[in-house]
């Protein structure tokens, strides 16, 4: 009975992820075929010729400009987010000071604005110093509207750490400095590899700021650019595909390489003491 249960499990488990992967397939096929493929043949049909000179032609077109843009712009927020929530979190579990409670408190705050409730503050407040139209204005707005979800994750994981690891420490005469980047960064590997995941997935689909802040074709994102193709290659679908695709796979490559560090960091953050 037992075998019997595995395998209707694993045969639920395969139909849910065909069905996560068929429109995947199908948008791959699609940005290899001519319009008249499109339209005329079946979606999951094998292109009579594989055009790859989709891939070439937008990325000729200036698509390269708006992914490097996403990529330096993502990481760059993903490495202050975690590094600052990672010293939020350090400071609110793990050291005893006054008005700490407040503190976690104003950050859980952050969780409750809506977004779209800030774009006018801080349309002005980056007008005032001269940050429109500047990509740094996009990295603080993310690792801003970031740092509360990644705190979030990050207590439950910290609250786990033995505490006789930084005594020993402090005996052997370690700064706490040197303890936080030494040995508590290193032992939080897997729940900050969750934090990277989800900073990535957000940062990398991000449009209302980028949309809002950044006019100049230079400094725009994929999200944001990709419209520019959707206008310039309103007749050549396989191209538009071909823009979707390349916007898409960055993050099926970081949660491949990821996944088992995801599992292992929403676990262990599950489980207290």
């Amino acid at each position: 009975m037992r075998r019997v249960g595995y395998f209707f499990l694993y045969l639920a488990l395969i139909v849910v992820a065909l069905f996560q992967i068929l429109p995947l397939i199908w948008l791959f096929l699609f940005s290899l075929k001519s319009n008249q493929e499109i339209f005329a043949g079946s979606p999951f049909s094998l292109p009579s010729e594989f055009r790859w000179e989709n891939y070439q032609k937008v990325w000729d077109g200036g698509i390269g400009t708006y992914f490097f843009n996403s990529v330096w712009i993502t990481i760059a927020a993903i490495i202050f987010t975690v590094l600052f929530a990672s010293m939020a979190a350090f400071a609110l579990t793990r050291m005893k000071w006054k008005l700490s409670g407040l503190v976690l408190g104003l950050f859980m705050v952050g969780l409750m604005i809506p977004i779209h409730s800030a774009l006018i503050p801080l349309y002005s407040m980056f007008l005032s110093v001269d940050m429109i139209d500047n990509p740094w204005s996009i990295v603080i707005t993310y690792t801003a509207y970031n740092l509360p979800i990644t705190l979030m994750i990050l207590l439950g994981f910290y609250y786990t750490l033995p505490h006789e690891v930084e005594e020993a420490a402090i005996i052997d005469g370690c700064s706490i400095h040197r303890m936080f980047f030494r040995i508590i960064l290193p032992m939080t590997t897997p729940i900050m590899a969750t934090t990277v995941v989800i900073n990535m997935i957000y940062n990398w689909n991000e449009f209302v700021f980028v949309n809002t802040f950044i006019s100049s074709e230079k400094y725009k994102t994929l999200t944001v650019g990709i419209q520019n193709f959707i206008g310039q290659y309103m007749t050549d679908w396989g191209a538009i595909g071909a823009t979707l695709i390349i916007s898409v796979l960055p993050i099926i490559i970081a949660f491949i390489f990821f996944s088992n560090k995801v599992v292992e960091g929403i676990s262990s953050s599950a489980v207290k003491g």
